[in-house]
């Protein structure tokens, strides 16, 4: 039997999820298609994890009304989430007198964007700020912050879930046709039907748009690499420090510290034509290690513990290359379909100022009625590591789970990582233990938790060895017995 929905969501990134929570606040039949077998695989959950203040997106685009709307309510949504934010501020450091001058440009344009205590500092103040940036002037955003985007993006799916939402993942949507006011979209997994689509497909949301009769659209995969360094780093690092904006807005290499005591190095960019090439150049880390070192005095090599990359959907104008804004939208040619096109940065402190835009798209047509059940708020896992002793001596007497640590670089217990294979979504798959708990995030890189991961996934999924993957489909972990 087919399954027939009022909404249907494309994409289970950080706007797809966050889309799917606003959408549950209303008595809708509800669910979310992701060809992935998680949340937050691809754009969403390789990003720099940054709340960015708005000072950057040209004055009344969607980028900056949905940034700057996002950044003031971030406090109240991460305690309703309970998600790790801090805001930290930013400093966007400069050298010359060209880069004094993009510094004062986009103070001005902030501050026309709403964005609140922009100020210009001298060198002395940016030493005393953040005394591991390089630059001689800075301009400071009090309003910049850093959260985890893996546990947001889990978060408000894990939100959405609980309010009724379905989620199915390993569901890549292969084609879409409306027939007697129904859409039939059709899966590698089956078919479903619904009164609405919302296309949130991130890197894929071209086809999608496509899929459903909208044409004219460009993305430009736009690639970026970095570098994680050790927490012995981040212990130098109290702020984001950015380099001077070049004429188009866009930065640079940054040193963003990271939620958990990490640092990134990065991103750089360039224009890919492979959405899903995650490789590392040896090109791009050996320019990243010179541009790191302008902006972080403690950019060593002796701190690298890994690198990854991540690729933003640029939605592009074809002629002449220019970067466009967001595009929400409610078209003719598509009815009871909203389309959702070149969410990239901002995106992450966009996705719920966008999926409230996206509502109101559906509310202009049809009367929504209140969901009174609908519960705000979500508790993640605790985590053991940041617990007083005396919390720690009374979560092991409650649970003995929690006196074994399984991985010892962040001091994850084997009780954090059963409520991760018991997560609300039921993922299955290393890197969703890894997002929601941080094992293996740590100086060995699952060196030393690997395989007592699988060894507990196993017991709890009663799986075998070669049933674990790592994280996308396909990248089983073995394909036998290690040893006896």
């Amino acid at each position: 039997m087919e399954n027939i929905y009022d909404v249907l969501i494309i994409g289970a990134g950080v706007v797809g999820s966050a889309v799917a929570r606003e959408f549950s606040r209303y008595e809708l039949h509800i669910a979310v298609l992701e060809k992935e077998l998680d949340v937050c695989m691809e754009t969403s959950g390789r990003n720099t994890g940054v709340l960015h203040g708005g000072f950057t997106y040209k004055l009344g685009s969607l980028k900056a009304q949905c940034c700057v709307e996002g950044n003031r309510e971030f406090d109240r949504v991460a305690q309703e989430l309970d998600v790790p934010f801090k805001r930290t501020g930013k400093v966007v450091v400069g050298f010359d007198e060209k880069d004094m001058q993009s510094l004062l440009k986009y103070k001005r344009n902030g501050e026309a964007n709403g964005v609140q205590g922009l100020e210009i500092i001298d060198k002395a103040r940016l030493q005393e700020m953040a005394p591991s940036a390089g630059g001689e002037f800075a301009m400071y955003s009090p309003a910049s912050g850093m959260l985890n985007p893996f546990v947001y993006t889990v978060a408000l799916a894990e939100n959405a879930a609980q309010n009724g939402v379905h989620f199915y993942f390993d569901h890549e949507v292969t084609g879409i046709r409306r027939h007697e006011g129904l859409y039939s979209i059709q899966t590698n997994q089956g078919r479903f039907c619904t009164r609405w689509v919302v296309n949130c497909a991130g890197l894929n949301s071209v086809q999608v748009s496509e899929m459903l009769g909208i044409g004219g659209y460009t993305l430009g995969g736009f690639k970026g690499e970095y570098f994680v360094l050790d927490k012995k780093a981040g212990k130098e690092l109290n702020m984001l420090i950015y380099p001077a904006p070049g004429p188009n807005g866009g930065f640079a290499t940054h040193a963003t510290p990271t939620v958990d005591g990490n640092v990134l190095i990065g991103p750089d960019s360039r224009l890919v034509d492979d959405f899903e090439d995650y490789r590392a150049t040896p090109e791009s880390l050996k320019q990243l290690v010179l541009d790191g070192k302008k902006m972080f005095k403690y950019m060593k090599r002796e701190y690298f513990i890994r690198n990854f990359s991540g690729i933003r959907p640029k939605l592009i104008n074809k002629d002449t290359k220019e970067i466009l804004d967001f595009v929400v939208e409610a078209r003719k040619e598509a009815p009871n379909s909203i389309n959702l096109v070149g969410i990239e940065s901002p995106g992450l402190t966009s996705a719920l100022p966008l999926a409230r835009r996206a509502v109101a798209l559906m509310r202009e047509q049809e009367k929504l009625l209140p969901n009174r059940s609908f519960n705000p708020r979500r508790r993640g896992i605790l985590c053991f590591a940041e617990q007083s002793e005396e919390k720690k001596k009374a979560l092991i007497k409650e649970n003995p789970d929690y006196g074994e640590i399984v991985c010892r670089c962040e001091t994850v217990t084997r009780a954090e990582i059963v409520q991760a294979i018991r997560n609300p979504l039921g993922v299955r798959s290393l890197i969703g233990i890894k997002n929601r708990t941080r094992a293996m995030m740590g100086r060995c890189q699952g060196g030393y938790c690997e395989t007592r991961l699988v060894e507990i996934m196993e017991e709890e999924l009663q799986e075998s060895e070669k049933e674990i993957v790592y994280g996308r489909k396909g990248g089983k972990m073995f394909t036998g017995k290690v040893r006896a």
